[in-house]
């Protein structure tokens, strides 16, 4: 089995997939309600809410952050995990385990992990991403591009290599490998027709050009979540609420509806 197989297969087993794919749904959906040229908007503004809330929607879906379960209910607390969600994106939302992801930065940028498989974010033009220039990312990127880039020489060649060339090779290796086996999941999207890509891969570091993965897989080419987290038919919020001092507080599983219940908001 390929490497490709064998991850793809691994965490689309453990849902990590479906969980990455109802999040950048969940967040474009949101982008393109907000995004408006005519209130002056422009690119840069929509890929930064897009990356911004595709990062939430992960934390959202995965348990971590501010939303990670520390009751050991993972229905717990769903006023908050809820929140600005529209009731398709609640309707949709896989329900995971709350310890399936961790988060696991990488130099500041953004990750998950699921055991010793980690992912970052990477954007980029919407038709592009099989182009994507690892070279003019950041240094993280790079880093993770070059993890299958370096070539150490076959063994019998090593006669022909002066011990301190082998010592220089194996610190060069030693100083680019990663404490978890590091992906990316790149998107992308057409403003204008609102189109969109998703896909993860092992990147390659393509220095001139050319060819920007060592192998992907489309992310988006899998049928959509059933969801499985909502289990009646409560009303739930889809927005702020606009009313002070009479908050909704939101059905958990196996509870009864708790009516007038002041939060303390307003």
């Amino acid at each position: 089995m390929s490497e490709q197989q064998d991850v793809i297969a691994e965490l689309g087993d453990a849902g990590l997939l479906t969980g990455v794919r109802w999040a950048y749904l969940s967040a474009t959906a949101r982008a393109l309600e907000t995004y408006s040229e005519a209130d002056g908007h422009d690119a840069a503004l929509l890929g930064n809410l897009r990356y911004t809330l595709f990062r939430d929607r992960l934390d959202r879906v995965f348990a971590c952050e501010r939303y990670a379960v520390r009751s050991g209910n993972d229905d717990a607390d769903l006023d908050l995990l809820y929140d600005q969600l529209s009731e398709r994106d609640i309707d949709a939302m896989p329900l995971l385990d709350a310890g399936l992801v961790r988060r696991a930065d990488l130099n500041g940028s953004p990750g998950w992990a699921h055991g010793e498989r980690r992912f970052l974010l990477a954007s980029g033009d919407f038709g592009s991403l099989d182009r994507l220039p690892w070279p003019r990312k950041s240094p993280t990127k790079q880093r993770v591009a070059r993890q299958q880039a370096l070539e150490l020489p076959q063994p019998s060649l090593f006669e022909d290599l002066e011990s301190e060339e082998l010592i220089g090779l194996e610190e060069l290796a030693t100083e680019l490998e990663l404490d978890l086996t590091t992906y990316v999941v790149a998107h992308s999207l057409d403003p204008l027709s609102g189109r969109m890509e998703l896909i993860f891969g092992r990147p390659r570091l393509n220095n001139g050009g050319g060819q920007a993965w060592h192998w992907r897989h489309d992310i988006l080419s899998a049928p959509p979540s059933d969801g499985g987290r909502r289990t009646d038919d409560t009303p739930l919020p889809t927005g702020p609420n606009i009313v002070p001092d009479a908050p909704v507080r939101l059905r958990r599983p196996g509870q009864k509806r708790q009516d007038n219940r002041a939060s303390g908001e307003g």
